[in-house]
């Protein structure tokens, strides 16, 4: 098996709708919160992922404009995707460099998916064509890489404020189910590159609370040096620290961007495969259908696609 022959029967032509910006005032946040809102065109009773974008060197792919290659065919798959600009986007350094938080904002960055689904109804009425689509009861979030950081914490994992040292707490319980796409693992004496030091609030990092499904998808060739010397393993860490029920998806030959999730055609993308991001894509909604509706074979059906043949594109394993 190939990711062409994975992918074939991933319907990625579905059309779509793209709304952006709905523009959401929050009190205390120092600037509007702008997200965008991709849904299929057709159907109803459709799920939510709530997607939250890392924390790259580009500008826009860090906001709401980022991750269409992910947030269309997840669309296509008949999800509403909703995808905030968190305070540590590029687009809004140049204001907030001097705000409490900057640059990583990694609290605020939690709290801006709860304000998302506080104000779902809101953002359902704004969206042309889609009020009255959207169920409100079947809300899963997804993030790459500091995105990855930002789900884990509303899937239960816990951290050390690095100023107080206090446990910090951020689960959200109406989120259901969660994808951690290359997210970092666990802190402490393993974070030894040159960039551990910006990112105290990775060192706290505790999987042991981390009680939501998810499913944590990491690179065999994702090597985040900058942040630690043990290798690909890292991204590995939410599955393996973290209790059941949880699954690892394995991407063979992908790096940090896994195949180029972030946009079309990024400069920084090192593993460019349009073939392994249709994959992830097929995937990552087949693992989410089925959660959502336990009778759905969806997440059987491609794992047994993925690791069938002489060339497989992954490996999936479960606990």
């Amino acid at each position: 098996m190939n990711a062409t022959t994975h992918t074939s029967a991933f319907d990625s032509s579905a059309p779509v709708l793209s709304y952006s910006p709905v523009i959401l005032s929050v009190p205390g946040r120092p600037v509007d919160l702008q997200v965008r809102v991709s849904a299929p065109a057709t159907g109803t009773g459709l799920p939510v992922i709530l997607l939250s974008h890392g924390h790259g060197g580009s500008n826009n792919l860090s906001s709401l404009n980022g991750y269409a290659p992910l947030a269309n065919l997840w669309a296509a798959a008949g999800f509403v995707v909703v995808q905030p600009t968190h305070l540590s986007s590029r687009t809004l350094s140049h204001r907030l460099a001097d705000t409490p938080g900057a640059p990583f904002f990694w609290r605020s960055r939690t709290e801006d998916m709860s304000h998302i689904l506080d104000r779902l109804d809101e953002i359902e009425a704004t969206v042309p064509q889609l009020a009255g689509r959207v169920d409100h009861e079947r809300i899963a979030v997804a993030g790459h890489s500091l995105g990855g950081h930002t789900a884990a914490l509303l899937l239960g994992a816990r951290t050390s404020d690095p100023d107080t040292g206090d446990e910090v707490d951020q689960r959200e319980p109406r989120i259901k189910a969660g994808v951690l796409l290359a997210a970092p693992g666990r802190g402490g004496d393993i974070l030894t590159g040159p960039m551990a030091e910006h990112v105290p609030f990775f060192d706290g990092t505790d999987f042991s609370t981390m009680t939501t499904p998810a499913l944590v998808v990491a690179g065999d060739e994702d090597d985040s040096r900058h942040f630690t010397d043990i290798g690909p393993e890292w991204h590995a860490d939410p599955y393996r620290l973290a209790p059941a029920p949880k699954t690892l998806l394995t991407l063979f030959g992908a790096e940090h961007l896994l195949g180029g999730i972030s946009g079309y055609d990024a400069a920084e993308t090192t593993d460019e495969n349009p073939e392994r991001v249709a994959t992830l894509a097929h995937l990552t909604s087949a693992y989410l259908h089925t959660h959502f509706k336990p009778g759905d074979e969806a997440w059987q059906a491609a794992c047994q696609v993925l690791t069938t043949g002489s060339d497989p594109a992954g490996r999936v394993e479960s606990k």
